[in-house]
């Protein structure tokens, strides 16, 4: 503060002094004061306590103004510009004019009224003739001095920083016309961009760039006064045809910001460049762009693309068009679009450029561009999309030549059509019908595939597309080629022949089968369109792929609600003939399968097409499958695989029993709960040798909650035989009391994941301590709540736990194995609590399923399980004694 109170008063003494010293003392004065100012600035930055800042920025700029006139008036330009660099470079010492400098440059970044001083002491337009002068000159030689270089480059930073912060100010820009040399130096950028100075391409720029914003209505007359734009344009035409087309991109983006940001001005430039073939140069300019190696562009090549789109909007009067709108259209579409507010298009001949190269070029990022920028115009007014299509229809041309397009492009292109559908809620049936015969003919097998996606994005948007869809033809299109491909799949069924389909063809047709079950969803009578063309045989033969599948069984699960019966027939003849390894196929064909047993009219369906014998026989077909260790076929296939079968298998048979009695009956009269615990015993965790063992005495038991609970720990050391039976006795449990078929105990797979999982399952055992995830209450209930739901509803499912009590034994688990034994007894018992679950359970024969089964136990008043079943028994016989038992 000491020293800001000094300098205070050493100005206030020159200010008193000044009247009566010569020129030449006042400015020895505030030069030897200087040095002074800029040492206490150093050593308070951001503290200027200095009242008299402003008339300091007024002297200052005067005395830099003036030397610089001294400097280069009279004299021929290079030696004036040699003139210029030995002023205001700093030689050992700080010399006068780079003193001048660094403080003018100081005190320019103070504040705006401190800025208006310097603009008005004359120094914006003696800086611009600087600046035409280090352009336009380049430097007679360059030193190896590297201190030398240094201070060169912050001359020029200090140069260009005074400009900008005078030329954004329209004061600034208003000053410097008085040294008549922005025009020359704009028309210099344009004629000389070649031979000017390398180092000041950029600075020279950014500066114009400054000035184009803070254009005024005297600047854009004194430009268009003396046709500026006019010979820049003229001196573009030939520099476009001898520089590369970057440095011309970099030339011109000058000129063209001084048209744009004058419009809203005067459009007396914009004038200038239409009426002097500004936009055919731009035209030339950007064509010569296409196939340079880049991968993000050019900063000045996007400038360019980004003038042209903003200069679409720049006209006198709105476009009046009228469109003939086609129907039907989307419910929610409005074509009150004219009362939008936003910028509208207005100069058809700035968007005929970038539709001329779209159509004439087939570089990657120049298309690519130019969709972005219709993106662009269409955000800013839903009216452009109308405005431009009625007029110079820009994307119905497009479609007929997208297909000669990078695929990047073709992605593009077809993502912004959809985008009319999904932003715009308009639908194009011009475009449409183009994108359709695209289709058709097939020309690139990519392109095809990017056109389907985009119309399988509508799809699933709006109903109404399958009705339109259908209606143009498209639908049948899609059978057809379908059919043609289902023939090739079936000839070369099992032969895989190399080359037969490559991932686009693939790809193609699993989106042609997508696109059909979009169609058919919630549409009767595409799926109708289906059967009739006998489509059928032809769909289902997509089945044995993965990647086709999902699509597949989508399209047969809309067949169902016309035929129960057919889809029935389908679903289980392909679980049926699947081979023992196809553990995915008939994954996915359950997981279909529980979607149509929802409906209680599929039952009978599923019934009268041996549903239940042909679930039952996927569960003998897995015989042996969760032997630990796994041996054969199955070492390849992770024991979580097997079980996730099991659980889906139990739970079609389950939902397939849900309220329906007749199948109840039917399933009980047929002996098949006999052959589900028969099936399930041979699965390889169930014991398989002998009769009941000796019996040992238990060390502790648990209930078989408890063990439900453990078999989910990964700190309880249960051996993998013994978890696997007890999530199946887990699954036996929800089915008794009906509820198996809501349950989820399997995250969804996508197919994509499946041959990466594949690759690991060698080594999967000892990752699958865990296999299926328990979903236990949310309130974390104690586990004898476990057991308070008893409700039995499938008390054939009871029979088959107690058929399958002997089995849970394993030979040196013999203490581990009467405890389970033990804890299933148990459970059975409190289900049999109730009078009413009691005479269920007789009229399901438990009474001789326990006799028959637990014969060994039940007669041997040593074994641990002997009490248990016999109060089980005694319970069963106070309702009813069976003839069978009687024997």
């Amino acid at each position: 503060t000491l020293q800001w109170e000094t300098l205070n008063r050493q100005f206030v003494e020159y200010e008193q002094m000044a009247p009566f010293l010569t020129a030449e003392e006042q400015q020895r004065r505030l030069l030897d004061f200087l040095p002074l100012f800029l040492k206490a600035w150093e050593q308070s930055p951001g503290v200027i306590v200095f009242p008299n800042i402003q008339l300091l920025a007024s002297e200052v700029s005067k005395l830099l103004t003036k030397e610089i006139k001294k400097n280069i008036n009279g004299k021929p330009a290079e030696e004036a510009h040699l003139a210029l660099e030995q002023l205001l470079q700093q030689k050992g010492e700080a010399e006068d004019g780079h003193l001048l400098l660094k403080s003018a440059y100081l005190l320019s970044q103070t504040d705006l009224r401190t800025m208006r001083n310097i603009i008005g002491s004359g120094l914006p337009a003696a800086l611009i003739q600087c600046l035409y002068l280090f352009f336009t000159f380049p430097p007679n030689k360059t030193s190896d001095d590297g201190e030398t270089s240094k201070d060169d480059t912050q001359t020029q930073e200090m140069l260009v920083k005074i400009m900008l912060n005078m030329y954004r100010e329209e004061q600034g820009v208003e000053e410097l016309l008085a040294a008549d040399k922005l025009h020359a130096l704009i028309i210099a950028t344009a004629s000389l961009w070649d031979q000017c100075s390398c180092s000041w391409k950029v600075p020279t720029g950014h500066v114009l760039r400054t000035i184009s914003k803070a254009q005024t209505k005297n600047s854009i007359v004194y430009l268009q006064a003396v046709d500026c734009i006019k010979i820049s344009i003229q001196n573009l035409f030939k520099l476009a045809d001898t520089l590369p087309a970057f440095d011309v991109c970099e030339a011109a983006t000058i000129v063209l910001c001084f048209v744009k940001d004058s419009y809203p001005t005067s459009s007396a430039l914009l004038t200038e460049f239409e009426n002097n073939d500004g936009y055919q140069l731009l035209l030339k300019i950007l064509l010569r762009c296409e196939g340079l190696e880049t991968n993000e562009g050019d900063p000045y090549l996007d400038e360019i693309l980004d003038i042209l789109t903003c200069l679409t909007t720049c006209g006198k009067t709105e476009l009046k068009v009228s469109g003939n709108i086609i129907h039907p259209q989307l419910p929610h579409f409005d074509f009150e679009w004219t009362r939008s507010s936003g910028l509208t298009v207005k100069n058809l001949q700035a968007f005929q450029v970038l539709q001329t190269i779209f159509q004439r070029s087939n570089d990657q990022y120049l298309c690519g561009r130019i969709l972005s920028a219709i993106g662009t115009i269409w955000a800013w007014n839903t009216a452009n999309f109308f405005l431009l299509e009625w007029t110079l229809q820009p994307i119905n041309q497009f479609t007929d030549i997208i297909h000669f397009k990078p695929q990047s492009v073709q992605v593009q292109f077809f993502k912004l059509v959809e985008s009319i559908v999904l932003d715009l809620s308009y639908v194009p049936h011009e475009i449409l019908k183009k994108i359709q015969y695209l289709i058709k003919e097939n020309i690139v097998p990519f392109c095809t595939l990017a056109a389907l996606q985009c119309l399988l994005s509508m799809t699933k948007k709006d109903v109404l597309f399958s009705d339109i869809f259908r209606d143009s033809g498209l639908l049948g299109l899609l059978l057809a080629l379908l059919r043609k491909q289902a023939k090739v799949l079936r000839k070369s069924a099992g032969s895989h022949l190399p080359g037969l389909e490559d991932d686009t063809e693939k790809e193609l047709n699993a989106v042609m089968l997508k696109m059909v079950a979009a169609l058919t969803v919630k549409s009767v009578r595409n799926t109708v369109v289906i059967k009739d063309y006998g489509m059928v045989p032809y769909i289902k033969i997509f089945l044995d792929d993965e990647c086709y599948r999902s699509a597949t069984l989508s399209i047969l699960e809309q067949l169902s609600v016309i035929n129960y019966e057919e889809y029935m027939s389908i679903i289980i003849g392909a679980l049926c003939s699947s081979t023992q390894g196809e553990l995915h196929l008939k994954r996915d064909l359950l997981k279909s399968l529980l979607r149509i047993l929802e409906s209680p009219k599929s039952h009978s369906a599923f019934r009268t097409c041996s549903g239940f014998n042909g679930l039952l026989s996927l569960i003998s077909d897995m015989e042996g499958a969760l032997q630990d260790p796994p041996s054969g076929l199955w070492m390849a296939v992770g024991q979580n695989c097997i079980l996730e079968l099991v659980f889906y298998t139990l739970q079609g048979i389950t939902a397939a029993l849900h309220l329906d009695p007749v199948n109840s009956n039917f399933f009980q009269r047929n002996g098949l709960f006999e052959k589900m615990a028969e099936d399930l015993g041979s699965l390889g965790c169930f014991w398989t040798h002998g009769e009941w063992q000796t019996p040992v005495t238990l060390e502790k038991t648990r209930t078989f909650a408890e063990f439900l609970e453990a078999a989910l720990s990964s700190s309880e050391p249960f051996p993998m035989w013994l978890k696997n039976c007890i999530w199946i006795l887990n699954f036996l449990d929800h089915m008794i009391k009906g509820t198996l078929h809501l349950e989820s105990y399997f995250k969804e797979t996508k197919p994509e994941m499946r041959e990466a999982s594949r690759d690991d399952q060698e080594g999967s055992q000892a990752q699958e301590e865990n296999p299926v995830a328990f979903k236990r209450p949310g309130n974390k209930l104690p586990v004898s709540a476990y057991r308070l739901n008893c409700t039995i509803v499938h008390p054939g499912a009871v029979c088959v736990m107690v058929r399958l009590l002997p089995k849970l034994y394993k030979e040196g688990h013999c203490q581990l194995s009467q405890e389970i034994q033990c804890a299933v007894v148990g459970h059975i018992q409190s289900l049999v609590k109730s009078e009413k679950s009691r005479q269920v359970m007789c009229g399901a024969g438990l009474l001789s399923t326990i006799i028959t089964s637990c014969q060994g136990a039940f007669l041997n008043d040593n074994h641990p399980l002997h009490l248990p079943l016999t109060r089980v028994f005694e319970k069963l016989a106070s309702q009813a004694v069976e003839p069978d038992v009687l024997r």
